[in-house]
Parts: C-alpha cells; sequence; structure tokens
C-alpha cells in the first residue's frame, strides 16, 4: 500500500499512535548532495504496512513527524544511523524512544555487523530478496514489485524486533542496549559543526599552526558542502587540504605554484575564499586543538600493551557471546592505553565485564592461559 496524501498518512499515524511499537526504514539517494534525499518511508505494525512517498505532491509528512516524537511508541530501525540522520535534517530531532536492531545484535551475540537480511533469515527462518538495493528511488512511478520488496524491510523486522527483546529479557542486558541508544539519540553524532569539520578529516597534523589552518580550511569546505549542498570532497577531496595546509598559499600567485590545483583555480570564487581563510589563519591567534591520541601515534610499549588489552577483549566478548565493538572499539582501546580518566569502558557495565580486567593486566595481576579442554583462552586473575 502506498500512501501520497496527508490525509491518509494521518489516518495510518492515528491508528499506528495506540500501539507498543512501530517498525521503520527508508530509501534516499546522497551521491550528488550533502543532505540525503528522502524517496521513501516504510513503515509497519504486526498488521499493517504502508510505503509513504514523501516526493508526491499532495503529501505533508508532519503526521508522521508527530508519530516519531511519540513517547509511547518504540521506533524500531535497523542500521538506524543514516535513517535518523535523515529525520534530523528535517525535523530536528530525533525518533524518540528507539530500538536499533543492529546494535541489539551486537548485544546478543549475532556479530559486529549484523546485516538485516541475515539477522530475518537466522531469527524467522526466512530468506529475503536483496536484488532491488541499488534501485533509483528517487524514479516514478515504482512498480508493485518495488512496492513489495520496500515493505520486506519493516513487515520482517517486527518478528526479529520481537525475538531480540525476548533474547535481552533472558541475558539482562537491556542496560548494555541503553546506553548505546544515548549515542543514536544524541543531537552531536548528526549535527556536525562547521568549527569541528576537521575531527572527521583524516589528517598527521599536530603543529598547533598547521592544525589552525587544517581546522579553518576544513570548517571552510563544510559550509560550502552545506551551502550547494553538494559531497564534501565535490568541493574539496581530504588530500588536496592537506596539501593547501603544508604549501599554506596566502595569495593567488602562491596558489597558482600547486600543481594539483586546476589552472586558474586561484581566480575561480572558491580560489580567493580559500586564500582569505589560509591568510586569515597565518595571522591569528592559533586556537587550541584537542588533536585524538590516536593521531599522535603510540610508543612500541603502548603498542604491546595494546595488544593485550585487544586479546582480553576478544576473550571476555566471546565468553559473553557479544561482539567485541559493543564493549569497546578502536579509540576506546586507545583511551585505556594512555590511561585516560574518562575512558568509556572503566565505569558502568563495561567496568564490570571488562574494565576491571584491564586494570588488572596493567597493575601486573592478570595472566592468560589455554584451556586444552575447552580449547580456548582464559583468563586468571593472580594474587
Amino acid at each position: 500500500m502506498m500512501i501520497t496524501t496527508t490525509e491518509k498518512l494521518t489516518e495510518v499515524c492515528g491508528r499506528f499512535a495506540q500501539l507498543p511499537f512501530i517498525t521503520l526504514d527508508t530509501e534516499f539517494i546522497r551521491e550528488k548532495t550533502y543532505w540525503p534525499v528522502l524517496c521513501l518511508i516504510q513503515i509497519a505494525s504486526k498488521d499493517e504496512a504502508y510505503c509513504i512517498d514523501p516526493l508526491a505532491q499532495d503529501i505533508y509528512l508532519t503526521p508522521l513527524f508527530d508519530l516519531l516524537q511519540n513517547e509511547n511508541v518504540v521506533k524500531v530501525f535497523h542500521a538506524a544511523r543514516q535513517d535518523l540522520e535523515i529525520f534530523y535534517h528535517l525535523t530536528g530531532q530525533i525518533p524518540t524512544p528507539l530500538f536499533d536492531t543492529q546494535v541489539a545484535a551486537m548485544v546478543c551475540g549475532f556479530g559486529e555487523s549484523a546485516s538485516y537480511q541475515q539477522l530475518v533469515q537466522d531469527l524467522t527462518n526466512t530468506a529475503i530478496d536483496k536484488s532491488m538495493r541499488y534501485t533509483d528511488w528517487s524514479k516514478r512511478p515504482l512498480t508493485d514489485t518495488q512496492v513489495a520488496y520496500a515493505l520486506h524491510d519493516v513487515t520482517h523486522l517486527v518478528k526479529v524486533y520481537e525475538k531480540l527483546v525476548a533474547k535481552l529479557a533472558e541475558n539482562g542486558r537491556g542496560e548494555w542496549l541503553k546506553e548505546e541508544m544515548g549515542v543514536l539519540t544524541s543531537i552531536q553524532t548528526y549535527d556536525v559543526g562547521d568549527d569541528t569539520a576537521w575531527t572527521k578529516v583524516k589528517c598527521h597534523f599536530t603543529g598547533s599552526r598547521q592544525m589552525h589552518i587544517f581546522a579553518k580550511i576544513c570548517a571552510w569546505r563544510e559550509r560550502m558542502a552545506k551551502l550547494k549542498n553538494r559531497p564534501r570532497r565535490h568541493i574539496m577531496k581530504d588530500d588536496l587540504i592537506q596539501e593547501l595546509v603544508v604549501a599554506h598559499p596566502t595569495s593567488a600567485e602562491q596558489m597558482d605554484l600547486m600543481r594539483s590545483l586546476p589552472k586558474g583555480f586561484s581566480k575561480s570564487h572558491y580560489g580567493m575564499e580559500l586564500v582569505e581563510v589560509i591568510a586569515s589563519a597565518m595571522s591569528e591567534e592559533v586556537q587550541k586543538y584537542e588533536v585524538p591520541e590516536k593521531r599522535k601515534g603510540l610508543t612500541n610499549s603502548q603498542k604491546n600493551i595494546g595488544e593485550l588489552v585487544r586479546l582480553l577483549l576478544a576473550v571476555v566478548s566471546d565468553d559473553l557471546g557479544v561482539a567485541p565493538k559493543i564493549i569497546a572499539g578502536t579509540d576506546d582501546i586507545v583511551d585505556v592505553i594512555i590511561g585516560r580518566s574518562d575512558a568509556k569502558v572503566m565505569s558502568g557495565w563495561r567496568y564490570e565485564v571488562f574494565g576491571r580486567y584491564v586494570a588488572l593486566l596493567k597493575a601486573g595481576k592478570l595472566s592468560f592461559s589455554y584451556d586444552t579442554k575447552r580449547r580456548r583462552v582464559k583468563i586468571n586473575e593472580l594474587d
């Protein structure tokens, strides 16, 4: 069923607002834009499933947006981050309350990034067709086959959700999931400010002046990408930013000497703005940038400790039957290695299952052995 009018959407959302949970998915394109272009929204309950056409002329999505903020209805997504980014851009709000089946699957031992297809197969013993995953959902009209395919992404999700909720009740890890949902529902996850855009770009600069220039160029590119609604890489590639920082041209003549820039670039609107940005960054007072420790590089001793921490993480996650990523990611391990007091794994449930072992390891009060009967590595606490 395709919803193409506000009247029908209001009717359906009114019914769904009385339910304990609904499942949702979106189809979008963003290859040529900064902001995702929403092409289709799928929504389902135990008894009904619909495709909402946001491109239809006679539809306003306000009833859906109101439903997404209804605190009495759990909104169930799979791998929700990009879907949430879309709704945040459209409304300035994150759907709440939220349940991400991919994150729940990690907590329940289905691997680090369980696909929807695999979860449906494992939990409902149903094979789903993914042959249309590369469909251009912006084209109209959509065929009945396309609509049916799109609906599968939310109809099977109903059973997947129910199965995972039951497993969480059994293993008592609901709080683990709740903490991860907090990250997904944080506005900071989706609102990339111009002045913090540099944190999303890989670089190896540690000098204060170079970092200042780097941050200012990244901020300029972020502004341009939003203004033009084009991908960042279409405005300027990351490699070119690195080169500009090293060369730091403060005049059109200096910029013309860079072989990686097209001829005449310095006279273009972008070129002239960049010269001003770099010149200002070269002359103004340098700001303080908290460069992530992982960019600074670790000593050989720290790297060795990291190997032991990763082994410990692998053993703990295997014993618990959960994906290692749900306990600690790469940055979390670095935080532990360098001894950050606010390391995520040193508080809450992560401390109970992993962080306390890390503390024992660093204090020389933990060892590893191989259990030949169980054929697995064993953790030993030493006196």
